[in-house]
């Protein structure tokens, strides 16, 4: 039953005429630092995966095994990468939108309707969904791709800077997070206008942010 709920949109737009459903969804607008990641994918029509939801939602495990299902069944998919000093130019918001646009973009062939989680796009045929992860399958699925895209380049940063501790918290504000900051100071990938390190900043000083 789950699958036929998650498919619950695209069997209303398959209904309208519609056959290429992208969905599009982000990872990574909480963290202090790293970018944010968008995925879009096209899913064959009535494509089912059992236990696929949210990526949240799903173990580590989980994520990387359907990771791999996605890429290999899906029609096309895109990923796209929106670096720290881009977020701190445009706000996270718009950096996100900026992603989710560009992972469609890099779709091998042009959906006929997108499916996006709660982000209203500038494009005709396309619906923003509330809790979209969780209520719809194309757009589960590129939170899938999105997320541990996102968790790789962090799991690469922990190896250049283990110290900071990026493979547990993945660049979110945790208490031991942000007691590292204050302790190794503020790597060039840090989000400069999330207001923790605002205030990080003030309190130290220029010195504080490492190169």
């Amino acid at each position: 039953m789950e699958d036929l709920d998650l498919l619950k949109y695209e069997k209303e737009l398959y209904k309208e005429g519609y056959e290429l459903i992208a969905g599009t969804d982000e990872a990574g607008r909480g963290p202090l630092c790293g970018p944010v990641v968008a995925a879009a994918v096209i899913l064959p029509k009535n494509y089912k995966l059992e236990g696929l939801n949210d990526s949240k939602q799903l173990s580590e495990k989980k994520r990387d095994k359907y990771f791999e299902i996605i890429k290999k069944d899906a029609i096309s998919y895109g990923i796209s990468i929106v670096d720290a000093k881009t977020i701190d130019e445009i706000n996270i918001y718009e950096a996100s939108r900026k992603a989710m646009l560009e992972a469609i973009s890099k779709l091998d062939v042009t959906p006929d309707f997108v499916l996006t989680d709660a982000m209203p796009l500038p494009m005709d045929n396309s619906k923003a969904i509330i809790h979209g992860d969780a209520l719809s399958l194309s757009i589960a699925a590129a939170s899938v791709l999105a997320k541990v895209t996102r968790d790789e380049i962090m799991y690469e940063l922990d190896k250049k800077y283990p110290e900071y501790g990026f493979k547990s918290h993945k660049g979110y504000p945790t208490k031991k997070h942000l007691e590292n900051i204050k302790k190794y100071g503020i790597l060039d990938n840090y989000r400069l206008t999330y207001k923790p390190i605002k205030a990080l900043m003030e309190e130290k000083n220029e010195e504080f942010v490492k190169e």
